[in-house]
């Protein structure tokens, strides 16, 4: 008798921020969020854990089925987007970067499915060929305060969605309530990419690129389930990382 081996749940590669050593341990060390592996979790995936080596992005992009790219406080060097001086508020995490870039390229170019959030939405429009408005209130005068005063457990504004777009399609939202925490944004995007969210003062929120099989950066954190387009974003990732 024959039996039928259980469909395997897409393996998801998820990128971890790095801290240098103090707190948690003595010596450097990973950190990550559980709501970032809980909301992979719940839509079906079996998300897994990303170190810095770069010498290995090959070897883990033969064994993930999709990536997500996470958020974190820090930016990204202004000197890969030909941004200029760096502004007094903008922090580097070089050897996170450095992996994240590689990782990102190699995954575009096996069009494995891709989610970029908050930070990873920024790495990813600049390996895209955008760029990056390095401090948004001294760029973009009356803007929305996208470091949000209140938790980022509520949301913090709303965007209005590209209708017609990846996202729309995903959540069947013409506008989404989003949670904000940053202080950077995409500034133009590269060939091939649409901006596909904007806040009401007119910060680009969402890209994608739809020659990709699925590939979305989105400037809020879709993990803490704000919204109920959230869980669509997300289980509409790992759908695509079934193939």
């Amino acid at each position: 008798m024959h039996t039928t081996r259980p469909r395997r749940r897409p393996v998801i590669g998820v990128t971890l921020d790095g801290e240098p050593a103090g707190g948690y341990a003595k010596l450097p060390w990973y950190a990550l969020r559980e709501n970032y592996m809980d909301v992979l979790s719940a839509a079906g995936a079996a998300p897994v854990a990303l170190p810095h080596d770069v010498d290995r992005v090959d070897d883990y992009l033969d064994l993930v089925d999709g990536l997500v790219v996470t958020g974190g406080a820090f930016d990204v060097d202004p000197a890969l987007y030909g941004g200029g001086p760096r502004h007094p508020t903008v922090s580097l995490k070089a050897r996170r970067t450095r992996f994240e870039w590689a990782i990102t390229e190699g995954a575009l170019a096996l069009d494995l499915p891709i989610l970029g959030i908050c930070g990873g939405q920024q790495l990813l429009n600049v390996v895209l060929g955008g760029g990056l408005i390095q401090h948004i209130p001294d760029k973009v005068p009356g803007a929305l305060p996208h470091e949000q005063p209140n938790p980022r457990t509520e949301p913090g504004h709303e965007v209005t969605v590209l209708p017609g777009s990846l996202l729309h399609r995903v959540t069947g939202a013409s506008t989404l309530a989003v949670n904000s925490a940053h202080h950077q944004a995409a500034e133009g995007v590269g060939p091939g990419v649409v901006v596909s969210a904007r806040a009401p003062d007119g910060i680009i929120e969402a890209i994608e690129r739809p020659a990709s099989r699925f590939c979305l950066g989105v400037q809020w954190h879709p993990e803490y389930l704000v919204d109920p387009g959230d869980g669509k974003i997300v289980a509409a990732f790992v759908e695509a990382g079934r193939g």
